[in-house]
């Protein structure tokens, strides 16, 4: 890999003027808690630098947690939810389920906000926050969240099942999934650089490693070391990072990555496999400055995806059950 492809992203801030929510018919605004919990984002802040120090990891945990909220209803925070006796939540969804974590991050940062703005502070606009400090604090850019929205009152499991492109997924799939949140291909490209931080189970990858024949032999050979063929045992949930050069950096190294062929999942390499994304991927190669500007517009409008306008919402207490 030439030392020159990779660069940090600059730590440029991205503002946007007040968008409208889509669906629900709410408007944010950045300053929507200026008033009523003005060290709000302060707070968030502050906690996620501290569960980042302790394990860079969890930045990429939680603006997964995000990304897995928005996409099921939109961005309420409905993924948080524990099943209840009349619903089946969105945690143990196959996406989800011993995948998807940082509740617990989520849970400390709600009591801390609760304790100095109780009731207030809608636990979705924790999470959208928490993911912008996330990839800030690993490097990567940052941008005014808009604020303002609400936590459902349930959850869908099905729901969850349908909305998440899996690892396998086509590049058509992909775009059109992604399209059906009125989020452009270029938009899908540029969030799914979020796998430059993070880490897979062999299990999400294995297929890729043993029979995909566009990727790398030798990276194929390192990750087969610690994800086997065989699929059912322990090997299932060995961990390998998304990014093999820079895993803990928020930086264009993905792209680097897939020009190479040493996409980790199959739906990364449909990126870069001769396809309508590769003129965009050889951009954010070679300029970080573009792919930085291009993933803080993306998250704010993946983040402004709302529940229709007839959902049932509150100001969640505790982020795990409704009021």
């Amino acid at each position: 890999m030439a030392a020159t492809a990779v660069r940090c992203l600059p730590m440029v801030a991205v503002v946007f003027s007040l968008l409208l929510a889509g669906a629900a018919g709410a408007q944010l605004s950045s300053r929507f808690y200026d008033r009523k919990c003005p060290r709000l984002q302060s707070m968030v802040r502050s906690a996620m630098a501290q569960a980042v120090a302790t394990e860079p990891r969890m930045g990429a945990s939680i603006l997964r947690l995000f990304f897995h909220d928005c996409f099921v209803n939109g961005c309420d925070a409905s993924i948080l939810l524990d099943d209840t006796a009349t619903f089946t939540g969105e945690k143990n969804a196959g996406p989800n389920a011993n995948s998807v974590r940082g509740y617990d991050v989520i849970d400390t940062i709600k009591a801390q906000v609760e304790a100095a703005c109780s009731a207030t502070v809608s636990c979705a606009d924790i999470v959208a926050l928490a993911a912008r400090d996330s990839v800030n604090l690993l490097g990567g850019p940052t941008w005014t969240v808009q604020l303002g929205r609400r936590d459902a009152l349930n959850a869908s499991q099905s729901a969850a099942n349908a909305n998440l492109p899996g690892p396998g997924s086509s590049l058509d799939t992909l775009i059109a999934m992604f399209g059906d949140k009125g989020l452009s291909p270029r938009d899908m490209t540029a969030l799914s650089g979020a796998h430059t931080i993070g880490q897979a189970r062999c299990v999400t990858f294995r297929d890729r490693i043993y029979n995909d024949t566009n990727i790398d032999d030798t990276f194929a050979a390192l990750r087969q070391e610690t994800c086997p063929l065989q699929s059912g045992g322990d090997g299932d949930g060995a961990l390998a990072p998304m990014d093999v050069s820079t895993p803990d950096a928020f930086d264009n190294a993905y792209y680097e990555n897939l020009a190479s062929g040493q996409g980790l999942f199959h739906s990364d390499q449909e990126l870069y496999s001769g396809g309508s994304q590769d003129v965009l991927v050889r951009v954010y190669r070679r300029n970080a400055g573009i792919f930085a500007t291009d993933f803080a517009k993306a998250m704010v409008r993946m983040g402004n995806l709302m529940p229709s306008a007839d959902t049932p919402t509150e100001i969640r207490l505790d982020c795990k059950k409704i009021n």
